[in-house]
């Protein structure tokens, strides 16, 4: 009998869907002054939407193994678009912003960091998930990476952020699915609530307690705090991540609906919404912003909700997906292909058995 086929869980459709969401807002709200509104709503959400985006992809790269198939996986589904949209988005800048641009490709572009990170968080991935203690070597690694990586060269391929941010992948990684099903009670989501209060009150002193660019991953060298505060501000910034991951599984809705639909097409909001980005600051969204700050604030959310939910509808999807993963696509034509081929020669040994079996007769 053959196997049932795997079901999506809208669960984490919903929260990816939400999760890539923040990510074009969060890019939006950046455009902000950093001591109006809008610049605490960023520092709020920066706080735990990066880190429960990690998380979440961590837990769904549990099954990654050293397999040809894999491996190449990683190839078309991440490193070929890394190329084409660091083109296609340095084009842009070049063209449309006039902007001068140096180190194209090995000096991502704000979106594209991620997918370089995936690539290594995931060849990382057998060798982490069974390792015992693999949370804390992976803490480690993040601390110490703040506190070695200098010099100019860090900014190749944004290493400071893949070492940064690996203890929220590898908490994805060892976390099962059993470990998870506590998040789905209502305790979990009156307690997912109250962390973000906490959260939110957190982001309003920010610059006291840590800065903007611990939630970059920053290298100390670009910090001017002494070593022992720097581990200790990026402890807490970490524990802040984890908690505002959690803390957002467990609000996350669990039910289906046209939102949850939309949560396999992240991919394509992650690597198109940039140009909407750099397109609306080219016009002037940061001067206009600037003296409207609420005004500024409520555009920067409705704008980026609405570029999310415009570039996962189906029919757009379906075209930019071309772009994104033309391998699969080329795939998928070829397999159609051969499935007509296939068709088409059972039609023709048919009609030639019918004539046999006329002249037969």
């Amino acid at each position: 009998m053959a196997s049932a086929p795997r079901t999506r869980d809208p669960w984490l459709d919903n929260a990816k869907m939400g999760l890539v969401t923040l990510v074009v807002v969060g890019h939006l709200l950046a455009l902000l002054p950093a001591d109006g509104p809008g610049g605490r709503v960023y520092d709020f959400v920066y706080l735990w939407h990066m880190p429960a985006f990690v998380f979440l992809s961590g837990y769904l790269s549990r099954g990654f193994r050293y397999t040809p198939s894999r491996l190449w996986q990683l190839v078309t589904t991440l490193l070929v678009p890394y190329v084409i949209f660091e083109g296609a988005l340095a084009w842009f800048r070049i063209n449309v912003g006039h902007e001068h641009l140096y180190d194209l490709w090995t000096d991502p572009h704000f979106p594209l960091w991620y997918l370089l990170a995936m690539v290594a968080w995931r060849l990382a991935t057998p060798i982490l998930r069974p390792l015992r203690g693999g949370v804390l070597v992976a803490v480690g690694i993040s601390i110490a990476g703040g506190l070695l990586l200098a010099g100019e060269w860090t900014r190749w391929l944004d290493a400071p952020r893949i070492v940064g941010f690996l203890p929220f992948f590898v908490l994805g990684l060892k976390t099962t699915p059993e470990a998870l099903e506590w998040l789905r009670g209502r305790f979990a989501a009156l307690l997912g609530i109250a962390t973000f209060a906490a959260l939110w009150v957190a982001a309003g002193s920010l610059d006291e307690w840590a800065s903007r660019d611990y939630l970059y991953q920053r290298p100390s060298e670009l910090l001017d705090d002494p070593t022992s505060t720097a581990v200790l501000t990026r402890l807490l910034v970490l524990l802040a991540g984890v908690a505002g991951a959690l803390a957002w599984l467990s609000v996350v809705p669990r039910i289906g609906g046209w939102f949850t639909q939309m949560g396999s097409a992240s991919l394509v909001i992650y690597l198109f919404h940039g140009f909407v980005v750099k397109e609306l600051e080219y016009l002037g969204f940061v001067e206009w912003a600037h003296d409207r700050p609420w005004l500024g604030l409520l555009a920067a959310v409705g704008v980026g909700v609405g570029v999310a939910l415009a570039l996962a509808a189906p029919p757009v999807r379906r075209v930019l997906e071309r772009v994104v993963d033309p391998f699969d696509v080329a795939h998928r034509r070829v397999r159609e292909a051969v499935q007509l081929t296939g068709v088409v020669h059972e039609q023709e040994r048919e009609t030639a058995d019918a004539g046999l079996v006329g002249a037969g007769r």
